[in-house]
């Protein structure tokens, strides 16, 4: 595939460089999580990783070789095509742990819940520059884009999948204001979505309910529901400043802490490196989000802009509950953190994300090329 020289001329070294030493550093973390004391496991969940960046990293040289703009014309067509693979995952979909998440693609589980958030992006960036409002949008201009997200929450949400669920919402309401909305609008979806939360319980698993009930007294259950979040509490705490040392975390290499590699993978960093780690991994994250709210804002049309912003939207939202939800502040709801939790699918859409992202950026100078 040739790529134009001015485009290679402008490429965004910093975004690149900022998501290649994330997960460099995720890759190490991972490592860790497959070390005991005895030594390696059999399993080396590492080079999967590896395996994972490589294959996103040759797809988001695609996703920035191809214009955008292109992109951008076959938005429907690609929400179209993830909707549908949801709805192959709930007639068909590979089920673990009570979840339906996956198709089996060979030695590749792909989770389409991950490629919806992506596709959803995508399809409201182009709703939102074809119809452009000046004076805000009204609850009529904004029935499309809610059956956009209502589709696929309500799919993932059967699988069941709570977080992916609240990311695709979150996603929503920030293209929305970011476009543009009427106060009326506001006040209609606020209290509409305060009326629902009641009656949003009932439709919660057992587990699900339990989960936000031990959000609020962890203690209640300390071997059951609260066991995780106790756990991952007693880890980053005893990290202390500096941390205990690379592979010498008690909590991790005795497998106290669950789900190490995936929902907390922070927990397994904090306890190594301490606070003062944690803070450089924050920092750096905080860095990759500003600097795509940069990109959004440096844009050179709307749906430049709505991408940029929304993939942003995207990974802050899950480094946000991921941190959150590891250091007790918020429930449980299984986000991994971005480009340093262990998983395939996800990695794979974050780099073509990035890919989009450094489209946007380059193509910035030759906007009719």
């Amino acid at each position: 595939m040739k790529i134009d020289r001015r485009l290679l001329l402008n490429f965004d070294w910093t975004l690149f460089a900022l998501v290649l030493v994330i997960s460099g550093i995720g890759l190490m973390n991972i490592f860790s999580t497959g070390y005991s004391l005895s030594g390696l496991r059999q399993t080396p969940l590492y080079l999967k990783q590896l395996q994972w960046i490589a294959m996103g990293l040759a797809i988001m040289v695609i996703a920035f070789s191809v214009d955008y703009r292109l992109i951008h014309r076959y938005a429907y067509v690609l929400y179209g095509v993830a909707v549908v693979l949801l709805v192959v995952v709930a007639l068909y979909g590979y089920a673990t742990r009570g979840s339906q998440r996956w198709i089996a693609l060979g030695g590749f589980m792909l989770q389409p819940s991950e490629l919806m958030k992506l596709a959803l992006i995508l399809a409201l960036a182009r709703y939102f520059d074809r119809h452009r409002s000046l004076q805000g949008y009204g609850l009529r201009e904004l029935v499309t884009p809610l059956i956009l997200v209502l589709v696929p929450f309500l799919l993932i949400l059967r699988q069941p999948d709570l977080g992916t669920g609240l990311i695709l919402l979150i996603i929503f309401l920030a293209m929305v204001v970011f476009s543009g909305v009427r106060w009326r609008s506001v006040l209609w979806f606020g209290a509409g979505g305060i009326a629902l939360i009641p009656l949003a319980w009932f439709f919660l698993h057992d587990y699900q309910q339990e989960r936000i009930l031990t959000f609020f007294n962890p203690e209640r259950d300390p071997l059951g529901s609260g066991y995780h979040i106790i756990q991952s509490m007693i880890a980053i705490g005893s990290g202390g400043l500096f941390g205990k040392g690379f592979l010498k975390g008690t909590q991790t290499q005795l497998k106290f802490l669950p789900e190490q590699q995936t929902d907390f993978v922070f927990s397994v960093f904090a306890e190594e490196w301490g606070l003062a780690g944690g803070l450089v991994l924050l920092i750096l994250f905080l860095f990759l989000i500003l600097w795509g709210l940069k990109i959004s804002q440096r844009a050179r049309d709307l749906s430049g802009t709505l991408i940029a912003f929304g993939i942003t939207v995207m990974i802050f939202s899950e480094v946000f509950i991921n941190i959150g939800m590891v250091t007790g502040i918020l429930p449980v709801v299984g986000i991994p953190l971005p480009f340093f939790s262990y998983g395939g699918s996800s990695m794979v859409v974050l780099l073509t994300g990035i890919g989009l992202m450094l489209n946007i950026s380059m193509r910035r100078f030759i906007l009719h090329s």
